[in-house]
């Protein structure tokens, strides 16, 4: 029995782990009707921000930081104090780091020459032959990636049946490219590779001479070097995962991939050799940061400790008064950032106007069919697996002829909006279609097109809750609001989305709690329990008293036109017509207030009027900011921010540890283990697509052509791209998004915050080597210390933050 033939059979102890090591480092990319924010650094979280700049630095191009010039300016115009640099210094965990801070300003003036990242045997072979053979692996990938993957769009798709590794030998057998290019038969070389994936992993690596010790660094390149279409692969993984099944998709494109390898090592062997083992060797070396990478840690660090003075600042500047009479209005948003610019101008309206922050998807993990469709939507964070299932309508099949007819115009335009899309019957739909569309495309490009919000009739769980499931439910959600008391006359439950126009990035802009979705569904949904008589008695037994002229509405909060629809044709609201004539008014004012606040940041928005039509404008590459910005995380009772301009960067979730004290901090310890975590996805997603656009972001959306359904092209060709696009964190002229992790700010004890930290390993590593800062608030709102790491806190006294200012302003 040959060599191969025995690692084939008897694969090395560690492959297995190496390839899941490898994949656990690929950040998930949901497809683009469900897209979500990821943690591009998912994986890695264990390790600090230079230890993952050695690690990326070694296999990639990618950065993990901003150029050293984006610091200095910092420090020249003072925006990054001394101050920032010692702390961020002395917080710096390594022994390599700089001696003082002065060698620190010194280095921040240069630009440092980045150190070229190991060769695959595919750079070395095109350095060799003088063919772009990396370029060619991508666009023979991508061709049958796109099939293979396909939702809907392809024309030809690749057969799943049997497994990726299965379908691409399959198609790799017949596709005559490599060999035209000079790639001497490659289609026998696939054609005689083992059926089992890892069979083939294995081979390769012995074949290659990849040591058990350079594996995970070799799978994570190669993974990694396949663009979007690993993240989406990951994905596969992640659902696979969270069901607790397993997958094996991972393994399946880390053989394909191998076997290019392979197959260009074959070839080139004589011209490749000796450079190759070298880079074997060094992908068994163990990782450790460079001086220089330590120095980026500690500026990046500065630069947020130098954000966070200005969070201290407005913790201790006093708060507006609360209203002592009890509110005519509340209004439960969600937390996102884009929530907190709204919420600020409806309370600004009126005096007897409470908002509260509440995750969006309001606590209900709902698979939801909406009406005409078969499509489970799944209307939940992604951490999560549904709870509960609803579809629209009050009955699931219906004879009624109007009813029918609008079910089958429902259906028909989700078919015409595919076919549209579809990557053949575009052409037709142009060459047929076309002059119809010339008037449409008049008005739509003149803004003469208003759009009005699509409801369909009201969600119903099904099968139907009993009514002790309810009651749970709605105490739970309740008390995880900090709202069991003082109710106001209208209640809003208040989901949000992005209505807009010809931008495959559109679920981006809707909720992320809400898997992508917009979250008017879930509102309804817990209006219509909130509102159910049987529920409010049972609540009542539970020390929750809710006034019987407190009516649950639930409503749509529209992001990009700061427009608010109201659903109360769900319930029975005959007796609050006039209130909510009135609240309806206070929603309107409230609109104006927050369009006038966001047009001073959109470019080329001169009028509100001009901030509402770019959700109908097909042309506009920036309809809203979105999350761009977000910069910290506060929960906290509102009176602690009531009043504060926190200029739409800040998630805001109610929370009253004093009422959560009595049920051992089971409310703080969700915000910590699920708010917390889908906030710090969203702020490293937008702080990936800023540093490394190139592997994290999605590029220019002006040369975006869909594929898939699951991603895009930047131009014809290429790898999949996810991640944001450039138009999304950049306005043309300077960032709008400032890359910097995220603050998390939160009043509740410390032992308690420490306790959930100790039983959470996961949650802790990402505050241990910061990729989230902690700080705990005090009884007086103020911020009284900072989370250091290894279960330890570092007060911060009022002398301490005047000192640090004081120093600053020198």
């Amino acid at each position: 029995m040959s060599d191969v033939q025995t690692i084939v059979k008897n694969p090395p102890a560690g492959l297995e782990k190496a390839i899941n090591a490898a994949a656990q480092m690929i950040p998930p990319a949901w497809p683009l009707d469900t897209s979500v924010a990821v943690n591009p650094f998912i994986g890695q979280d264990a390790e600090t921000l230079a230890s993952v700049a050695a690690r990326l630095g070694r296999i990639s191009d990618v950065a993990v930081v901003m150029p050293r010039n984006w610091y200095w300016q910092k420090i020249t115009a003072g925006d990054i104090s001394e101050a920032d640099l010692q702390e961020a210094l002395e917080a710096s965990p390594h022994l390599k780091k700089p001696a003082d801070i002065t060698a620190i300003k010194h280095a921040a003036r240069r630009n440092v020459e980045k150190e070229a990242p190991l060769p695959t045997a595919a750079d070395l072979a095109a350095n060799a032959a003088g063919i772009d053979w990396p370029g060619l692996i991508d666009d023979r990938f991508g061709l049958w990636a796109g099939g293979y993957f396909d939702r809907g769009q392809a024309l030809w798709t690749a057969a799943r049946g049997d497994g990726a590794w299965k379908s691409w030998r399959s198609w790799a057998t017949h596709d005559l490219t490599p060999e035209i290019q000079g790639l001497s038969g490659f289609c026998d070389f696939v054609e005689r590779q083992p059926d089992s994936p890892f069979a083939a992993i294995a081979q390769a690596a012995h074949r290659l001479g990849i040591s058990e010790k350079a594996m995970g660094s070799y799978f994570h390149q190669l993974l990694l070097s396949l663009g979007g279409w690993s993240q989406y692969a990951r994905h596969e993984l992640w659902k696979a995962e969270l069901a607790g099944n397993t997958d094996t998709i991972m393994a399946e494109l880390l053989a394909i991939r191998l076997v290019w390898e392979e197959a260009l090592m074959n070839q080139y062997q004589q011209d490749i050799l000796a450079q190759w083992q070298i880079t074997a060797t060094k992908h068994a070396d163990a990782l450790e940061p460079s001086q220089d990478q330590i120095i980026d840690e500690i500026l990046q660090e500065a630069a947020e400790r130098a954000n966070q003075r200005g969070l201290i600042d407005t913790f201790a500047e006093s708060t507006k008064p609360a209203s002592a009479a009890p509110p005519l209005l509340q209004a439960a948003f969600c937390i996102d950032v884009r929530s907190e610019v709204y919420r600020r101008a409806l309370e600004s309206v009126h005096s007897s106007i409470q908002t509260i922050g509440f995750a969006g998807f309001f606590g209900l993990s709902t698979k939801h069919r909406r009406f005409g469709s078969v499509v489970a939507e799944k209307r939940f964070p992604v951490l999560l697996n549904a709870a509960v299932s609803s579809r629209s309508g009050e009955a699931a099949e219906t004879t009624d002829s109007a009813e029918q007819k609008l079910r089958f115009r429902a259906r028909a335009t989700r078919a015409w909006g595919r076919f549209k899309l579809a990557a053949v019957s575009s052409f037709a739909f142009v060459e047929s279609m076309g002059p119809a569309y010339l008037v449409k495309l008049l008005r739509d490009a003149l803004g003469f097109h208003a759009r009005t919000p699509h409801k369909d009739p009201a969600p119903v769980f099904d099968p139907a809750l009993d009514i002790k499931t309810r009651i749970d439910s709605a105490e739970t959600i309740l008390r995880a609001m900090s709202l069991t008391g003082g109710f106001g006359k209208i209640v809003l439950i208040t989901g949000h989305g992005a209505n807009v126009v010809n931008n495959p990035f559109a679920s981006g802009l809707n909720c992320g709690a809400c898997g992508g979705y917009s979250g008017e569904v879930n509102a309804r949904l817990l209006a219509r329990i909130l509102n159910d008589r049987e529920v409010r008695s049972g609540l009542l037994q539970r020390g929750i008293s809710i006034t019987g002229d407190t009516l649950f509405v639930a409503a749509l909060h529209d992001t990009t036109t700061d427009n608010i629809t109201l659903f109360d044709e769900d319930i029975e609201a005959s007796s609050h017509t006039g209130v909510l004539d009135q609240v309806r008014s206070w929603l309107e004012k409230a609109g104006k207030i927050a369009r006038a606040e966001r047009m001073a940041r959109l470019p080329a928005a001169n009028s509100e009027q001009e901030v509402k039509s770019r959700a109908y404008n097909w042309a506009e590459v920036r309809p809203e900011w979105g999350l761009a910005g977000c910069q910290a995380f506060v929960a906290a009772p509102r009176s602690r921010t009531n009043g504060r301009n926190l200029a739409g960067r800040t998630f805001l979730h109610d929370y009253d540890c004093r009422q959560d004290e009595l049920n051992d901090y089971a409310v703080l310890e969700l915000i910590m283990t699920a708010p917390v975590v889908v906030a710090s996805w969203i702020s490293l997603q937008y702080y990936g697509s800023s540093v490394a656009p190139q592997i994290f972001g999605s590029g220019n959306k002006l040369l975006h052509n869909v594929i898939g359904g699951i991603g895009v092209l930047e131009g014809n060709g290429g790898n999949m791209r996810n991640g944001l696009p450039y138009q999304s964190i950049h306005d043309g002229k300077e960032f709008m998004h400032e890359p910097l992790r995220l603050s998390v700010c939160i009043e509740a004890p410390q032992e308690a915050m420490t306790a959930i930290l100790k039983r959470h390993e996961t949650l802790r590593n990402l505050f241990d080597n910061r990729w989230l800062h902690l700080f705990a608030l005090g009884e007086d709102g103020t911020v009284a210390s900072r989370y250091v790491g290894n279960l330890n806190w570092q007060p911060i006294s009022a002398s301490n933050a005047d000192d640090t200012r004081i120093m600053a302003q020198a």
